[in-house]
């Protein structure tokens, strides 16, 4: 499956931010399973030594036990590092404008959040898929290398959809030195500034989304309010036509394609 690179790029690179900063960890970086040969004088078996505190690689089990451990962090990885979020919060937002409390239910939207997400992440995909997973489970090469070429993807891709506004907020924070590329940005500040352009950029288009049905619920409480029939929800009046209108410009296809579009560069 084209999604098995993307999961094992987001272990790696969760790796890497901890051998990167060691500090900011409370568990060691992953190591492959047991069927996979380990390379025990890499760097990933350095930090877990170190993290041991006696300059020796852990013990299978113990990288097991870590490697189980990062598994309950991967679903936060694939919601925070991907296009996931964006979508996720505009069809929420779209469930709102339409006055709609409970349909389509939450299953759906996430699903449908995840699926096109997949299709969003798919050049990423498959350039991990090619540059890295491809060449590491042919022996080509080290998983030192293909967790490297992994997190280039994923930095790439994080690093276009992210606002200089929202990196230089963070470089500053973090009293980081200029950075002469975008290649140089470590994932520890990348990170937090991905996330905040895509609430922000998720709101602006659930601020879009909400306009038109705005207009609608103000026009059936004004002619509620002229006929006097003050007693009677402008919401069960409005429902219809939102409705309608959503359906009259096929608006699941219209906010499919936006949300799809509005992460090409």
């Amino acid at each position: 499956m084209r999604v098995k690179p993307l999961l094992i790029a987001l272990l790696g690179m969760m790796a890497t931010l901890l051998i990167a900063h060691p500090a900011l960890a409370q568990v060691a970086p992953a190591l492959p399973t047991p069927a996979v040969p380990v390379d025990t004088g890499g760097a990933l078996n350095k930090a877990l030594g170190t993290v041991a505190g006696n300059g020796q690689p852990m013990s299978l089990s113990l990288q097991i036990l870590v490697l189980m451990s990062l598994l309950t962090v991967l679903p936060s990885l694939v919601l925070m590092m991907t296009s996931f979020t964006r979508i996720i919060i505009v069809l929420s937002l779209l469930r709102q404008a339409l006055g709609l409390q409970q349909t389509p239910p939450n299953q759906v939207l996430v699903g449908l959040a995840l699926f096109l997400s997949i299709f969003v992440m798919r050049p990423t995909i498959d350039q991990i898929n090619t540059q890295a997973f491809t060449p590491y489970g042919a022996g080509q090469i080290s998983m030192e290398e293909a967790v490297g070429r992994s997190g280039k993807a994923l930095h790439l891709f994080m690093t276009k959809q992210t606002r200089q506004s929202d990196l230089k907020m963070f470089s500053s924070l973090a009293e980081a030195p200029p950075y002469n590329n975008a290649d140089e940005i470590p994932f520890t500040i990348l990170l937090p500034s991905f996330v905040t352009s895509e609430l922000k950029t998720a709101f602006q288009i659930g601020f879009m989304i909400f306009l038109p049905f705005l207009i609608i619920d103000l026009v059936v409480a004004s002619t509620l309010m002229s006929l006097g029939m003050m007693m009677l929800s402008p919401t069960i009046i409005s429902m219809p036509f939102k409705l309608l209108l959503f359906v009259m410009v096929d608006g699941w296809a219209l906010t499919m394609g936006s949300l799809a579009g509005s992460f090409a560069t």
